[in-house]
């Protein structure tokens, strides 16, 4: 229930945020899209306190679904937007924010969704922990692939700035747990708190600074995310099933693949100066990806794996 009143909350927020886009862009001179980036960082910084050497382990332990779920999270949502961005014929910038959203690595829910969801919660913190680390050098790759023809992409810049929105903050987290130990319990209690927060502060800022991008292909958008973000759960579902994984694992790997880090592609975005435009996708598949994954989590929650 928490997850849909948080979800319900953020989309509330976004919806007044479109209507009264004056009050959340600036605060006397200062623009409040320069809090995105550091706001990304701090989340990032909250999943790396969570992280353990077991995370990564996992890849010994159940080798063939990690590597199913990783090919999967970067193949079916990259191209999925991609396929998407042409049917619709949105503008450049509009477009290439679609496909960014698909070439960014899972997303932070996707282990909550996976625990709701009776999936392989295990197997999915070692995807989504082995997709972020991935994401530095195929996010950029990929984007430059597929969103190269809609706008132009600086590869070596766009790994660096994922380096400095997540490699950073998530190195300094796991390695503070681990320092700390049992004496950073409090960490684990306050920084969900701060994480979710920071989304919701993100999507309002975003929603206010391309209101007008919006109303421009507000409806249309709505529609193709929601298009990308559905197929996600699909092709990911059947992917699994095509290798043979578990229903369990299929599960899993679904949920991995339809939940994206919107955020960090909202952070890309704004570090391309076209927070308004590339970054209107993003903003709108965060709250989209949260209502569609906790129905399908409840969905799942019914029906023993």
């Amino acid at each position: 229930m928490k997850n849909y009143l948080y979800t319900l909350s953020i989309i509330i927020a976004a919806t007044v945020a479109y209507i009264f886009p004056q009050y959340f862009i600036s605060i006397g001179d200062f623009q409040l899209k320069e809090l995105i980036i550091p706001l990304l960082q701090i989340i990032m910084f909250g999943m790396g306190t969570t992280m353990s050497y077991d995370d990564f382990l996992g890849v010994i332990k159940m080798p063939k679904a990690v590597i199913v779920g990783l090919i999967c999270q970067f193949t079916i949502m990259p191209f999925l937007g991609f396929a998407i961005a042409n049917t619709f014929n949105f503008p450049p910038e509009i477009a290439a924010g679609i496909i960014l959203v698909g070439c960014s690595p899972s997303g932070l829910a996707s282990n909550v969704m996976s625990y709701i969801a009776k999936a392989n919660v295990a197997l999915s913190i070692t995807i989504t922990s082995f997709a972020t680390l991935l994401a530095p050098i195929l996010t950029p790759f990929l984007m430059k692939m597929l969103g190269g023809q809609f706008i132009e992409i600086d590869f070596w810049g766009m790994t660096l700035d994922i380096s400095k929105m997540i490699i950073i903050p998530v190195g300094i987290g796991f390695l503070l747990n681990k320092l700390l130990k049992e004496r950073g319990a409090w960490l684990q209690q306050v920084l969900p708190i701060i994480s979710m927060a920071g989304i919701a502060l993100i999507i309002v800022i975003i929603t206010a600074t391309g209101q007008k991008s919006l109303q421009t292909v507000g409806l249309a958008l709505v529609f193709a995310t929601l298009l990308h973000n559905v197929g996600g759960f699909i092709l990911g579902y059947w992917g699994a099933r095509l290798f043979k994984l578990p229903e369990q694992d299929c599960r899993t790997v679904a949920i991995e693949v339809g939940l994206q880090n919107a955020g960090l592609a909202s952070g890309l975005a704004k570090a391309m100066g076209k927070l308004a435009t590339v970054g209107i996708a993003p903003a709108l598949f965060g709250p989209i990806m949260n209502v569609n994954g906790s129905l399908l989590a409840s969905f799942w929650s019914k029906k023993k794996p």
